[in-house]
C-alpha cells in the first residue's frame, strides 16, 4: 500500500486506516464521522488528500494544449486563477474531473483524483504528443492538505508569512506557512470556505502538525465524502464515469462548446440537441431511518418501472436525514417530486430536493 507524507501522523493521532485504492489511508480519528462532519462546519477541518495527482504543464503551447484536452475555457484564466473542468474521451464519457491553476504564463498545474492518476496520465501523455509542451508528474513529491471550515482563513493566515486578505476563491498564492514553502489555493471540497495547501511532501508534517495545535480537527475520507455530498458535489466513479455523459448533470457551465475544439465537443452538443434524457437531482428522505446507498434503485410513486439510481446517497449528520444524488429520467426531475428509493427490499419514499442540501460559505 502507499502511503502519504503524513502517515505517521495519522496513527499518531489514531487513525482509523483504510484501503483507499492503492493508498491506506485514514477513514476517521476514532470521534466519528459525524463528529468530524460538525467539527468542519462549524470550525475548522484538515484532511489530508496527498494522494491527488499534480501534473505541470509547460511550454509554447501549453494553453493549446490545454483547450484540446479540457471541457472549460483556460484562455480565461489569469496567473494566480484556477479553474473547474472535465477532461473527455471521444464519445463524450468522463475521464477525470480536474482542477486546472495557472501558475504563470505558459504554467499550468492540473490537481487530478487519486484513482484517476494512471489512467489520466496514459490520455495526457497520449494527447501530449501532438504538442510541444513539457508534461511532468509531480506527485510523488507533491502533499495537498485541505484546510476547511468557517476559521479556516483566520487560523491558516496565524500560520502564513504571506497576507490572504482578497485571495478569492479559485485564486492562488505563494506563501510560506509553518515556515515551509507552499501555495495556498482557495479552493475545497466541502462546501465550506477555506484553502489546499500545495507543498513538498517532506514540509507536509510540519504544517499539519502546525495546524493541529491550533486546534483544527483531522478529518477522514468518511467524513469527506458526507461533506461533499451535503454539498452536492460530484464524484467521479459515482456521478461521473466513463460511460457516461455529463450532459443533464448540472456542469454546464463547465462545459464551453463555444470553444472551437476539445476532446468530446460534438458529441456533447449532439446529446445536448436530442434532448436531455436524463437528470442529475438531489432526493431527500422523509423516513428518520431510511439511508439511500448507491446503486439502490428509484420508482416513481406508482411503482411503475424503474427510473433511475442513486449515485451517491448517506445520512447528512448536518440535516439528520438521508440524502442521495441519483440520475433519473428527465420527466420525474421536478423538484418536490415524490419517488421511491429501493432500500435492500424496502420501498422508502423520497422527495426531489433543490440542490445543494447544504449551502456553505463556498456558494
Amino acid at each position: 500500500m502507499l502511503h502519504t507524507s503524513l502517515y505517521e501522523s495519522h496513527l499518531k493521532l489514531g487513525a482509523k486506516m483504510i484501503s483507499f485504492g492503492d493508498w491506506e489511508m485514514p477513514r476517521d480519528y476514532g470521534k466519528g464521522v459525524a463528529a468530524e462532519v460538525k467539527a468542519c462546519r462549524s470550525s475548522i477541518g484538515i484532511f489530508d488528500v496527498s494522494h491527488m495527482g499534480e501534473f505541470r504543464v509547460e511550454g509554447d503551447e501549453a494553453l493549446d494544449f490545454i483547450q484540446h484536452l479540457i471541457t472549460n475555457d483556460a484562455a480565461r484564466l489569469k496567473p494566480g486563477q484556477a479553474q473547474y473542468s472535465l477532461v473527455l474521451n471521444e464519445t463524450g464519457g468522463v475521464i477525470d474531473d480536474v482542477i486546472l491553476y495557472c501558475l504563470g504564463i505558459n504554467n499550468y498545474l492540473f490537481v487530478v483524483n487519486a484513482g484517476c492518476l494512471d489512467k489520466d496520465w496514459a490520455w495526457f501523455s497520449e494527447q501530449a504528443r501532438a504538442f510541444h509542451i513539457r508534461l511532468t508528474d509531480e506527485s510523488p513529491d507533491t502533499a495537498l492538505i485541505a484546510v476547511q471550515g468557517p476559521e479556516a482563513i483566520t487560523k491558516v493566515q496565524s500560520l502564513c508569512e504571506a497576507s490572504l486578505a482578497g485571495l478569492q476563491r479559485f485564486e492562488i498564492r505563494y506563501s510560506k506557512v509553518a515556515g515551509e514553502s507552499c501555495h495556498i489555493l482557495r479552493t475545497g471540497y466541502t462546501g465550506e470556505d477555506g484553502v489546499e495547501i500545495k507543498c513538498h511532501k517532506d514540509h507536509a508534517p510540519a504544517i499539519w502538525n502546525a495546524l493541529v495545535v491550533l486546534g483544527a480537527a483531522p478529518c477522514g475520507l468518511a467524513a469527506r465524502d458526507v461533506l461533499r455530498l451535503e454539498a452536492a458535489y460530484p464524484l467521479y466513479g459515482h456521478e461521473l464515469t466513463m460511460n457516461e455523459t455529463p450532459v443533464g448533470l448540472g456542469l454546464g457551465w463547465a462545459i464551453k462548446t463555444s470553444k472551437p475544439d476539445f476532446i468530446g465537443r460534438n458529441d456533447i452538443i449532439k446529446r445536448a440537441q436530442d434532448g436531455i434524457r436524463e437528470q442529475l437531482v438531489g432526493l431527500t428522505m422523509t423516513a428518520q431511518n431510511a439511508i439511500p446507498r448507491e446503486g439502490q434503485i428509484i420508482f416513481p410513486a406508482a411503482l411503475e418501472d424503474p427510473i433511475g439510481r442513486v449515485t451517491s446517497g448517506t445520512l447528512s449528520p448536518t440535516l439528520g436525514k438521508g440524502i442521495a444524488l441519483a440520475r433519473i429520467g428527465a420527466g420525474f426531475a421536478e423538484i418536490g417530486t415524490s419517488l421511491i428509493v429501493d432500500i435492500r427490499g424496502r420501498k422508502a419514499e423520497a422527495i426531489v430536493t433543490k440542490l445543494p442540501f447544504y449551502r456553505g460559505l463556498d456558494h
